[in-house]
């Protein structure tokens, strides 16, 4: 069912990469999806840094036929201004996700002048503190909105180890401030949908290949993508998704471009 579709959409963290290190297969995969004449585009919810970032590392690493690559950072600042209007936004994460918040717009405020927020955007945030974490959960508790690139709480790096992610630090503001999150990268529909107009297709005409059930299937799915599990160390998937491929050789079988 894979050998019909002309574009895949896949997830970056988890199933391109883990970490710096491309997982086994990807990139030979990848280059034949291409060869083949098939359609490709990148989704990750990272919070750290923007599609053009994230397609520099990828041509480091050797993928040159990744042009359209995509994070919440295409869209959040955007996101803000049409839910909430110009907005002093604190941000909690990294100096990419800020830059981009003030080009849509919006005043910075920092954590000694929490209660001037009126938007509180969470990102994965390495330089956290108490202070930090505070300041956004008494914004948030005193009505600012909590946005919020993805809920995922783990970053998967080299070697099977992990991070903890943004949606951990998330969790920590809203439990703290009594609060729902609002989402804007995956599951929610916007990056998939401009993955789909970037590549020119229709839903039905496209896969999405990740790793995460809820933040890649589920979001696919809602959208009318078909679904590919990536499950490496396989466990009990069965009907988790269209597809389920242990490995990037199994995908490029199914996808009907020859062994990789």
């Amino acid at each position: 069912m894979l050998a019909d579709l002309q574009g895949f959409v896949f997830d970056l963290d988890g199933c391109v990469w883990n970490g710096s290190v491309l997982n086994t297969g990807a990139g030979e995969v990848l280059a034949a999806l291409h060869r083949h004449g098939r359609r490709l585009a990148f989704l990750s919810n990272n919070s750290r840094a923007t599609g053009r970032d994230l397609r520099e590392q990828l041509h480091l690493l050797g993928v040159t036929v990744a042009e359209h690559v995509l994070t919440p950072l295409e869209i959040i600042g955007e996101f803000i201004l049409e839910r909430f209007g110009r907005s002093r936004v604190l941000v909690i994460g990294a100096e990419e996700m800020a830059a981009v918040i003030e080009k849509a717009g919006h005043e910075l405020t920092d954590p000694a002048r929490y209660r001037d927020a009126t938007v509180v955007a969470v990102g994965n945030d390495f330089d956290l503190t108490y202070e930090r974490l505070t300041a956004a959960s008494r914004a948030a508790a005193a009505g600012a909105p909590l946005v919020t690139p993805n809920l995922d709480p783990r970053l998967p790096i080299e070697g099977g180890d992990f991070l903890p992610g943004c949606g951990a630090i998330v969790e920590a503001v809203a439990r703290a401030a009594g609060v729902q999150p609002i989402v804007v990268g995956k599951p929610e529909p916007p990056l998939f949908r401009i993955a789909l107009g970037r590549l020119g297709l229709p839903a039905a005409a496209a896969a999405m290949v990740g790793d995460s059930l809820v933040s890649d299937i589920g979001g696919a799915r809602a959208v009318g993508m078909r679904t590919v599990l990536y499950a490496p160390h396989g466990g009990e998937v069965t009907g988790a998704a269209d597809v389920v491929v242990h490995s990037f050789g199994e995908l490029a079988q199914l996808a009907g471009v020859g062994r990789c």
